[in-house]
């Protein structure tokens, strides 16, 4: 048996912990209660398209506050489905310093016939905001905001974004809303997670090098995102277990029972941002339909024809297929 075989035979077997607090089921059914009370205060509004195969529409609507989340909602002109049927939908979710980017840059999947509808992340790189109060001081970055209480905290604020992109899409008229599909990368893959676990409208996951998994051991290890969490706690270090705490409510080896459609997961084994212990640490445990695509020689990415593997499980796993 060669060392990439006993490697990954390691990560099969690899498991952690939960570290779920008493509250976790009460705090997520009062966030999403709280959410749903909520209106989306939408707006879709048609720009102007690169493609004569592609109809684009910028978007807005309010998750989890008053912040405006913008996005791209994006449809193959070729493909529009007769009265009375729906596109699926890919809801996309984009790594962390990201943007949803440019309309042009979903193609491939415009071309596979799938609607896509790509959301900022609030704060980051793209055209969105952040309204969420500031209560605390942080380090460097968006994560550590709130991060002492997980009710009002950065990753309460963004998993309520997320959640409230499916049902925008769910709501559209060119969208089957049972072949909505959650699709991310890194924080992104992250999102599509904990949004499968959490919201009973997407029929897959796809998650990509996923962050948001035994977030305890990332904190530790990582050289991503956790880092501003390990940088808050190196300079401030009597609120250790506050901050693993919070962590606890959005980690999905927590939330894990609660993902119960097909999800498609990668993981790179030289990957130092997500590293493999923190996804396998999740997927072992999860009973779902699943896949692992792994990547033995790659570190914050996938690679090769990683595009068509994950259409070959979407398609395997989509009830009109």
């Amino acid at each position: 048996m060669s060392f990439v075989e006993r490697r990954i035979r390691e990560l099969e077997q690899f498991s952690a912990p939960q570290t779920s607090q008493e509250d976790l089921g009460e705090f997520w059914d009062e966030t999403l209660r709280t959410a749903a009370e909520r209106p989306l205060h939408d707006r879709r509004v048609a720009e102007e398209s690169l493609s004569p195969h592609m109809d684009v529409y910028k978007v807005t609507y309010e998750g989890y506050d008053d912040t405006p989340i913008h996005g791209w909602y994006l449809l193959p002109r070729f493909a529009m489905p007769a009265a009375g049927k729906g596109l699926p939908c890919l809801v996309m979710y984009h790594g962390y310093h990201g943007s949803k980017g440019y309309p042009e840059q979903y193609a491939a999947w415009l071309m596979m016939g799938y609607a896509v509808f790509a959301i900022d992340v609030r704060g980051q790189s793209g055209e969105t905001g952040n309204l969420l109060a500031q209560r605390h001081g942080k380090t460097a970055g968006w994560m550590t905001q709130g991060l002492l209480d997980p009710r009002g905290c950065y990753y309460q604020a963004i998993t309520v974004d997320a959640i409230r992109a499916v049902e925008w899409a769910a709501a559209q008229p060119e969208v089957d809303a049972s072949r909505i599909i959650v699709m991310g990368g890194s924080q992104g893959g992250g999102l599509a997670l904990i949004t499968g676990a959490l919201s009973d409208i997407p029929s897959q996951v796809v998650a990509d090098v996923p962050n948001m998994c035994h977030m305890d051991y990332g904190i530790y290890h990582s050289q991503g995102s956790l880092t501003e969490a390990a940088a808050f706690v190196s300079r401030q270090p009597e609120h250790l277990e506050t901050v693993l705490r919070t962590l606890s409510y959005f980690d999905m080896i927590n939330l894990v029972g609660r993902l119960t459609v097909p999800t498609f997961v990668s993981a790179s084994l030289k990957d130092p941002i997500c590293m493999p212990e923190t996804i396998f640490a999740f997927y072992n445990r999860l009973e779902a339909p699943k896949q692992m695509q792994i990547y033995p020689f790659n570190g914050h990415t996938t690679s090769g024809d990683h595009l068509r593997q994950q259409l070959t499980f979407i398609r395997k796993h989509d009830r009109l297929s």
